[in-house]
């Protein structure tokens, strides 16, 4: 198979591999308590991961939960240190393998992709299928509901199995996949807080991605996580679509549709897509995107938090909104 990854296991626990994904694993984590305690050990620890890895005595350990508002409650699953640098060890070897396999339009956590390359990318397919907006374009969206707690663990590490031939690997990779259970089935569920949990979900849905190009055929389908599009001039088309998907998504990846979350509207009445509601020839801000945004910057009124929220808000027409953060930014700096 042309897609198989040339991996060995010896690359994954190789101490040059276990330093460099520690480099990046410390950015922005150096001053949290369990990091500075690895590091107090460091190249101790280390070694000691490197060992079991070699003799296949690693166990991956218990997850610490704790839940965020976000802005919506989620339930974070955090590992330990030792495990979140396998995670880091790992994901370093296997993410230039499937990157290379994964469609142009699959947008999230990939290098060079985004959410604003997600959302260009919406509007040079809305201008190109609505002819410079002088046709209407309709737009299928759709959510899956529950997504992470609801990937199937036997059905992920056979679509691994496709791909890696080593079978170490395929023993580590069970070891990482087997160490969290979600709430809807024993069988099932990454955890939110694991590195790896965003590439094996990119490669759960790569499933979906491929069926969609090469069986469905479809030219104009944007995917971010578990949030996807489909854009045409024919609405009807577009509805036939639901049922399909709906099927393979549950026979193939025991996945569900999210039932309110399946939408088909035009661009001309405006289309929520990744925080932003677009409209042919303008962009607002999604009323919660903004209030979450606020909220968050009156926690944490930083000069470098509020630079950050002007760059996010040059993405659309949002003057108004500009407006009150920086006055918002004043009150609090003069506080």
């Amino acid at each position: 198979m042309k897609n198989k990854c040339d991996l060995v296991y010896s690359d994954i626990f190789s101490l040059e591999n276990l330093y460099s994904a520690w480099s990046e694993f410390l950015v922005g984590k150096s001053s949290k308590p369990d990091v500075e305690e690895f590091s107090i050990h460091l190249i101790d620890n280390i070694v000691s991961l490197g060992e079991k890895l070699t003799d296949k005595t690693y166990l991956h350990g218990d997850y610490k939960s704790f839940f965020i508002n976000d802005p919506k409650r989620r339930h974070i699953h955090k590992a330990s240190v030792q495990d979140r640098l396998l995670h880091h060890a790992v994901y370093r070897k296997l993410y230039p393998h499937f990157d290379k396999i994964f469609i142009h339009d699959s947008y999230s956590c990939r290098l060079g992709k985004g959410v604003y390359k997600a959302i260009d990318r919406f509007d040079t397919f809305a201008r190109k299928v609505g002819q410079n907006h002088t046709k209407t374009c309709w737009v299928l969206k759709c959510d899956i509901r529950k997504f992470f707690d609801s990937i199937d663990h036997e059905v992920l590490m056979a679509i691994l199995s496709v791909h890696i031939s080593d079978k170490d690997i395929l023993w580590l990779l069970q070891n990482i996949i087997d160490s969290y259970h979600g709430e809807r089935r024993r069988e099932a569920g990454l955890p939110l807080g694991n590195l790896t949990s965003q590439l094996f979900g990119n490669v759960y849905m790569n499933i979906f991605d491929q069926w969609v190009k090469h069986v469905l055929k479809q030219k104009y389908y944007i995917r971010y996580a578990d949030d996807f599009v489909f854009l045409s001039q024919d609405k009807n088309e577009l509805h036939s679509l639901i049922q399909p998907i709906s099927h393979f998504l549950c026979d193939r990846l025991h996945l569900e549709l999210h039932p309110s979350k399946v939408t088909l509207e035009s661009v001309f009445s405006g289309v929520d897509f990744l925080g932003w509601v677009r409209f042919p020839h303008h962009t607002i801000l999604r009323r919660k995107t903004k209030e979450r945004m606020f909220r968050k910057f009156v926690d944490n009124p930083k000069d470098e938090v509020f630079i950050s929220y002007l760059g996010l808000l040059s993405h659309g027409d949002t003057y108004n909104v500009e407006q009150e953060l920086r006055n918002m930014h004043w009150l609090l700096s003069e506080a």
